[in-house]
């Protein structure tokens, strides 16, 4: 999936373009980064300091299919050709992981809080997909007014390609001294609760924001997204939910980006 960029951005900014430049449809592009909370099987669970300690930075390009150039006239507007977009994006994020709260400020001589204290993760992803936009205001509307705001919803799905690593500074994973007991059990097809790994999945990615018109040609965003992937190893750990409960769901994130947004001529 790593290897893919090349090729996914050929496809993203060229053929859309070529097949949409003569159907009246204008594009937009722009560039995102900021902060990425990935909540995992790393710590603590809904602890603050947790969240924030397990955070990373990701960054992306964005494309946005902007229909309401199609048939200019008043009579002829739509409701959607107003207030729906089409975002592709392709977006790639790091974060490093550790186990905090609770369960770390133990007894510091304790074998079990050395070992969680001890396990480190790290988690690489790359993104491929497309939500369906809708903007609260007027799009025509939105872009008539210099220093205005477009609030904005979306939904979507996408791929994703990850690359996680799990380790110790205790030793090597897997032996009784160093790997805390839960993580020793076979999960999900596992030989451990843990693993170093690649590999692809699906994810359902919800968006909610609003652009500023900084200029005629060119947008501020600021966009806080919820992304769920269809596998609980994004993270590098997945004790067995049928024995640790307590795993209930899949792996998730949070990333609060900013964007600028650049319209080309239709």
């Amino acid at each position: 999936m790593f290897k893919q960029i090349p090729f996914i951005l050929f496809l993203l900014f060229g053929l859309s373009n070529n097949s949409n430049a003569q159907q009246g449809i204008a594009h937009e592009i722009g560039v995102i980064a900021g902060p990425v909370e990935l909540r995992s099987d790393y710590g603590q669970r809904d602890n603050i300091g947790n969240n924030f300690s397990n955070s990373g930075f990701g960054i992306g390009i964005v494309h946005f299919l902007n229909f309401s150039y199609i048939q200019r006239t008043f009579s002829e507007d739509t409701y959607f050709k107003e207030h729906f977009k089409v975002r592709t994006e392709i977006s790639y994020s790091k974060s490093n992981l550790e186990h905090k709260g609770k369960y770390v400020e133990g007894d510091p001589n304790s074998l079990p809080v050395q070992q969680l204290k001890g396990m480190f993760g790290t988690t690489q992803l790359i993104n491929f997909g497309m939500q369906l936009e809708y903007n609260f205001k007027n799009i025509h509307a939105f872009e008539r007014e210099t220093g205005s705001f477009g609030p904005f919803i979306s939904f979507g799905g996408q791929v994703s390609g990850y690359k996680t690593e799990a380790g110790s500074t205790l030793g090597r994973l897997g032996t009784v001294a160093a790997t805390y007991p839960k993580y020793l059990t076979p999960s999900a097809g596992r030989n451990y609760g843990f693993s170093t790994e690649k590999g692809t999945t699906l994810s359902l990615v919800s968006s909610l924001g609003t652009r500023y018109k900084l200029t005629p040609m060119a947008d501020l965003m600021i966009d806080l997204r919820f992304q769920y992937f269809d596998t609980d190893w994004i993270d590098g750990l997945n004790p067995n939910r049928k024995i640790y409960t307590e795993n209930k769901t899949n792996d998730w994130l949070v990333w609060l980006n900013v964007g600028y947004i650049y319209y080309l001529d239709n």
